[in-house]
């Protein structure tokens, strides 16, 4: 097994640009943290080109580790890798996918609009393997798929269904010229309680910005906008709460 035990080591400043969006896109890889991630990683056959344990962590679960890829560090680097209070001291460069072929539509999707914040954003990808939906859609302004803390608020389920970066606008043509619905989400004069919609086996449900909703245009194209009713006094929900009702309620 290979080991590095300098922070100083080039190698080691490669995986720490990692941590940036444009270290990221520059080398076409992202980081992941911990067993479990990693262990998802493998299992669905992700491309997996460095793992890096600590020495304190050798012990643990890394028999199943790639014997020719891992790398042993210092607890310093792993200090420096990790963006967790906890780090359980094993990371993985892992090879960004590959932009899926289109789908065939045979499940719901989820659209996202401007989701800015990160732990929503994995939350409701996350949300979205659960309910077993067909893929999810990042549209505009919405936060880096590979952001650390996207990450580790998905647990692998982007390893799990296909997630897909694009204008929201060629998605709402796809769906809407095969006849199917797309919902957005917003409380207007218009809109209608999601309990007034049946459940069906394919449509899309979009989510909009957390402060902002979704955008005005797109709010024009969708077929209905549907609100959840708030019985006590909250004046609104967060958007991954939210997303999480309406995905298992609209779902047949």
């Amino acid at each position: 097994m290979e080991t590095i035990l300098s922070a100083k080591n080039e190698r080691v400043k490669a995986w720490k640009k990692l941590q940036t969006k444009k270290g990221r896109e520059k080398a076409g890889t992202y980081l992941i943290e911990g067993f479990h991630l990693i262990d998802e990683a493998i299992r669905n056959q992700a491309v997996i080109l460095e793992v890096m344990i600590s020495e304190d962590s050798i012990k643990e679960e890394a028999s199943s580790l790639p014997e020719d890829k891992t790398i042993l560090i210092s607890q310093e680097i792993s200090k420096q890798l990790s963006e967790t209070e906890t780090t359980q001291g094993i990371f993985a460069v892992v090879k960004k996918n590959t932009t899926p072929e289109l789908p065939i539509l045979e499940k719901p999707y989820l659209f996202l609009d401007n989701v800015q914040d990160p732990g929503n954003l994995g939350t409701m990808i996350r949300t979205a393997d659960a309910a077993g939906f067909g893929g999810v859609v990042l549209g505009k302004g919405t936060v880096d798929l590979y952001n650390n803390k996207v990450i580790r608020s998905m647990q692998g389920s982007h390893f799990h269904l296909p997630i897909f970066q694009d204008d929201l606008v060629n998605w709402f043509e796809l769906f809407q010229n095969s006849g199917l619905p797309v919902y957005g989400t917003e409380l207007n004069e218009l809109a209608v309680s999601y309990r007034e919609i049946q459940p069906q086996t394919v449509f899309a449900i979009v989510m909009g910005n957390e402060g902002n909703g979704m955008d005005k245009e797109l709010l024009e194209r969708t077929t209905k906008n549907l609100y959840i009713p708030i019985i006590g006094q909250a004046e609104s929900l967060n958007v991954a709460v939210a997303a999480g009702i309406l995905m298992f309620s609209l779902t047949k």
